[in-house]
């Protein structure tokens, strides 16, 4: 059974100014999830799954459809705030997303195969598609697989950025993983984001998650326990989110799973602010100079 690979599509672009998963990059308007498509295919998933919100539904879906027509099986799944485990009520003053662990969750019924996630507003590089598709299609596998970037290679430079830094054991398995918030390179050229009391420093060569990961099925039962356990004590905090590193965390300590680092050399970039849209046309435009992808993916 092919891989599936899922689509974290649903952010509504509030730093960007506006939905970023729709917006042109490449020579003939393609989007990044395009080009995040064509490496999936090329790799060998066999589904697409799009996390999306109601409110953008139609417009997305008969997009993409257009575009790709019948080149991969295409399933689109709504993230809305009503979608909670059995028992629960969502709170009339609730406006924030539940974050990103939410976002899989929802598509429990979606997803019967091992699945690759991803978000929608990052590149993440031919290589790295390979990589997690041989790890996904791996037979008796049990554990999941985390794709690590080099920080140094994650910045943008028009404003902070938010990472999960990870460690390994000597076995090369994920042993902690830390959201770490407002990241920055500071004038002095030292990476920091900001403590209680003072700043933290990072450097360089830390691997990080940009949400690149390799899951089984497996996931959707120990989401919801771990859903389940954020709600009944966080449900009231209007600001709370339920992240994808948060659950590995606990699946980790708790020694439930494990999870392989897969270090890349694969390029990634991405899309934060509206001043970053220049750069990532520009690279683009040179992966199309160096023949990585035709001048029109589809035709």
């Amino acid at each position: 059974m092919k891989p599936t690979l899922l689509i974290l599509a649903a952010g509504m672009g509030s730093r960007y100014g506006k939905l970023k998963q729709m917006d042109a990059f490449g020579p003939n308007g393609e989007t990044i999830i395009e080009y995040s498509i064509y490496d999936a295919i090329a790799a060998g998933f066999g589904k697409v799954v799009f996390v999306i919100r109601e409110s953008f539904k139609i417009e997305f879906e008969d997009y993409f459809r257009a575009r790709l027509g019948d080149k991969i099986e295409m399933e689109f799944v709504c993230q809305e705030l009503d979608i909670l485990p059995s028992g629960f009520q969502l709170p009339e003053t609730r406006i924030k997303p539940w974050g990103t662990a939410h976002a899989i969750w929802v598509c429990k019924d979606a997803i019967n195969e091992p699945f690759g996630v991803i978000n929608a507003d990052d590149y993440y590089g031919v290589e790295s598609y390979r990589q997690l598709h041989d790890f996904l299609i791996e037979p008796n596998n049990k554990d999941y697989s985390v794709i690590g970037y080099y920080l140094k290679n994650t910045l943008s430079d028009h404003g902070t950025v938010n990472r999960g830094v990870c460690q390994s054991n000597d076995q090369g398995n994920l042993i902690d993983v830390k959201e770490c918030t407002k990241i920055k390179r500071d004038v002095d050229n030292i990476i920091r984001y900001p403590g209680i009391n003072e700043d933290h420093v990072l450097n360089d060569d830390d691997l990080v998650s940009m949400n690149m990961w390799g899951f089984l099925p497996s996931y959707f039962a120990y989401c919801e326990n771990s859903f389940i356990n954020f709600l009944d004590n966080y449900i009231d905090i209007e600001n709370s989110e339920f992240f994808i590193p948060t659950l590995i965390d606990e699946l980790i300590k708790s020694g439930e799973i494990n999870v392989e680092v897969i270090g890349t050399d694969a390029d990634w970039f991405g899309v934060t602010y509206q001043e970053d849209k220049p750069f990532v046309m520009k690279k683009i435009e040179g992966l199309i100079g160096s023949a990585v992808y035709p001048p029109s993916l589809w035709h």
